[in-house]
């Protein structure tokens, strides 16, 4: 089973002032998988940069980096892409080893190499561990229960524990504000749990992408409606890399689109940079995710 998504992304910098210059990093291209193939894939900027360079980043993210010289008032940025989602293979949490054993298995051995998912077992910009969470998170891990079925656990208890608020957190809240309130969205419930599975030694990544949403019973599905998600994975010997969405408390499949992964939403922001002048400005942003069949039935 595939579906093939049409995936917009329209971001919107208005100036109270005029910039005289800037710098920008992007990540607005989904990412090549076994179960994503991308068909076509665009970023834009108006106005046009004066240099431009499109590569990868140390986790393999495709990330485009650009300086814009002329002064404007306005920045536009429309990321456009054709992209067709597999089924993964089905996940069985109780073949998984111990949790223990992943843990043992990032300890440093002295002439041992490190391992594929160990530095996504410590602190990074966003995610810091604590005594705290690594509390929260112990019921899901008794004594050698199997790692996935903990995971998904953890995802199935931060998901009934916390309320999606998007007024209540920024980027900048500390994960230990979010554990307290209970409050937050979805890039703060993939931090929290990657920050319970870090406290207690085990390798989690934070992932960003898109998801396909449905609009109300009887309504149409409106462009520009949808927004970026997040959503975590954790490494097990077995089974690799597994995908979780504890905001929707579920094991991603054919309706996630993924487009970077690192070690916390510092390293995957859909776009930053460095304005010299400006002042004060508003930011919009629209995304759009329509399945190609859908989106073939709209009229041009």
């Amino acid at each position: 089973m595939t579906t093939v998504y049409h995936v917009r992304h329209e971001t919107r910098y208005r100036h109270a002032g005029t910039v005289a210059m800037s710098q920008h990093v992007a990540y607005l291209t989904p990412r090549a998988l076994a179960r994503q193939a991308v068909h076509s894939a665009s970023v834009t900027f108006a106005p046009e940069a004066a240099d431009r360079s499109d590569g990868r980043d140390y986790f393999g993210n495709l990330v485009t980096r650009l300086a814009i010289l002329k002064p404007y008032t306005e920045l536009g940025v429309i990321a456009e892409s054709l992209v067709e989602v597999a089924a993964g293979a089905q996940v069985t949490p109780r073949t998984s080893p111990p949790w223990e054993a992943v843990r043992d298995a990032g300890v440093f051995r002295a002439g041992s190499p490190p391992g594929e998912a160990d530095e996504f077992r410590y602190p990074s910009a966003f995610v810091q561990p604590s005594a705290a969470l690594a509390e929260y998170a112990r019921p899901c891990f008794p004594p050698g229960r199997p790692f996935l079925a903990g995971a998904i656990d953890l995802m199935h208890q931060v998901h009934g524990d916390f309320t999606f608020d998007a007024g209540v957190t920024s980027i900048t809240t500390p994960l230990s504000r979010v554990l307290d309130d209970r409050r937050g969205v979805c890039q703060d419930f993939a931090h929290l749990q990657i920050g319970c599975l870090r406290s207690l030694g085990l390798p989690a990544r934070y992932v960003s992408g898109y998801l396909l949403t449905d609009p109300p019973p009887g309504s149409p599905r409106l462009l520009g409606a949808d927004a970026s998600h997040a959503w975590l994975s954790v490494w097990c010997p077995v089974h690799g890399w597994v995908d979780l969405d504890p905001t929707n408390d579920l094991v991603p499949d054919v309706r996630h689109i993924t487009v970077a992964w690192g070690r916390d939403y510092a390293d995957v922001s859909p776009l930053r940079g460095v304005v010299l002048g400006g002042g004060e400005h508003e930011l919009s942003v629209a995304v759009s995710v329509v399945p190609e069949e859908e989106a073939q039935q709209r009229p041009e």
